[in-house]
């Protein structure tokens, strides 16, 4: 008996044990917070601003970036792409949709779709790219910690480099147009330190502004004749009409200089910038960071510091521009974009 006794109470231990074990491999602990072992399936919304290749780029790399951390679509995260179709409007729409919706983190692409998050919440962590200064944007407080519910990526390139560019291409350029929207809080912010940077080369500069892509043709059209270069920042309702943009300067033979590379495939003559696809995957980094447990105002805001150089050798033919040999022996060349 004494026997039997015992072993009914070593099989009591172990079951009880086993049901003790288990509660600890559950999704929450005592407090009611998430453990590290918890398989519930994040959910992340990602609002785009536009459909264009270098926030295209953003958004893969931020796919990318995520699945290198162990977070893959479809297995611990469900991702629910939506794109505003270049609208703040539809920007702050699809923000409220995933607050409503109560999604565990938003991922913003382009000033607009990030200053539509942060309107819609100071709670969900947010994480952004392709900003270009993100404390103007007035979303964050600092670079190095927030103070808010948002990190991210920035865009944000040197314009003295570009200019440096722009003047050992087109060494006789007087005045650089710059064409931008005014409506985009990262384009004006670019626009200024273009003028700063222009000044201290001797170079005059024209703006070009636009509210929305339509505009371009006629905007763009009336200034060709006032400027021997044009400057492309980074500007998503430009970028939409990159196309444009290169075909109606190729014909009046004005050289584009432009911010990030997708310009210089569609006429553009140079871009000096980043790779939007590497600067997605270090958001993606960071959002791994956040869905671990950090703060995103314990995460700092980054740029990229490699910057890529690009050359569109048909362009540069076309106009008889010749390369310098320390320019050329340092780009990537790519053609294309000649009609």
């Amino acid at each position: 008996m004494v026997g039997k006794r015992k072993l009914s109470m070593l099989l009591c231990t172990v079951l009880v044990g086993g049901v003790l074990a288990g509660c600890g491999n559950s999704a929450t602990d005592s407090k009611g917070s998430e453990t590290a072992s918890t398989t519930a399936v994040k959910n992340i919304g990602v609002v785009q601003l536009v459909q264009h290749d270098a926030l295209d780029a953003s958004n893969k790399g931020f796919v990318d970036g995520l699945k290198e951390k162990g977070y893959e679509d479809g297995k611990n995260i469900k991702i629910e792409q939506q794109n505003a179709q270049g609208e703040q409007a539809n920007a702050q729409t699809i923000s409220k949709q995933f607050v409503d919706a109560k999604k565990d983190l938003i991922f913003a692409i382009a000033t607009p779709a990030v200053q539509a998050a942060y309107n819609s919440t100071k709670e969900i962590p947010i994480i952004f790219t392709a900003v270009t200064d993100p404390v103007k944007a007035e979303v964050a407080k600092d670079w190095k910690s927030s103070g808010t519910n948002v990190t991210g990526t920035s865009d944000k390139v040197p314009v003295d480099k570009q200019i440096e560019l722009l003047k050992k291409l087109v060494p006789s350029a007087k005045t650089v147009g710059v064409i931008y929207s005014t409506s985009e809080t990262n384009s004006v912010i670019q626009v200024e330190e273009l003028k700063a940077a222009a000044t201290k080369q001797g170079l005059a500069v024209k703006e070009i502004g636009v509210t929305t892509v339509n505009e371009i043709n006629q905007n763009l059209s009336s200034a060709l004749g006032d400027i021997d270069v044009l400057y492309t920042p980074t500007d998503n309702t430009v970028a939409s009409g990159y196309a444009l943009v290169g075909k109606l300067c190729l014909e009046k033979n004005i050289p584009i200089i432009g911010a990030e590379e997708a310009v210089v495939t569609k006429g553009g003559l140079a871009s000096i910038g980043i790779d939007y696809y590497k600067l997605g995957k270090e958001a993606g980094f960071k959002a791994a960071e956040v869905l671990a447990g950090k703060k995103p105002s314990e995460v700092e805001i980054t740029t990229l510091s490699e910057m890529s150089f690009t050359i569109n050798t048909d362009v540069a033919k076309k106009l008889n521009i010749t390369i310098p040999a320390d320019v050329d022996a340092n780009a990537k060349k790519v053609t294309g974009g000649v009609q």
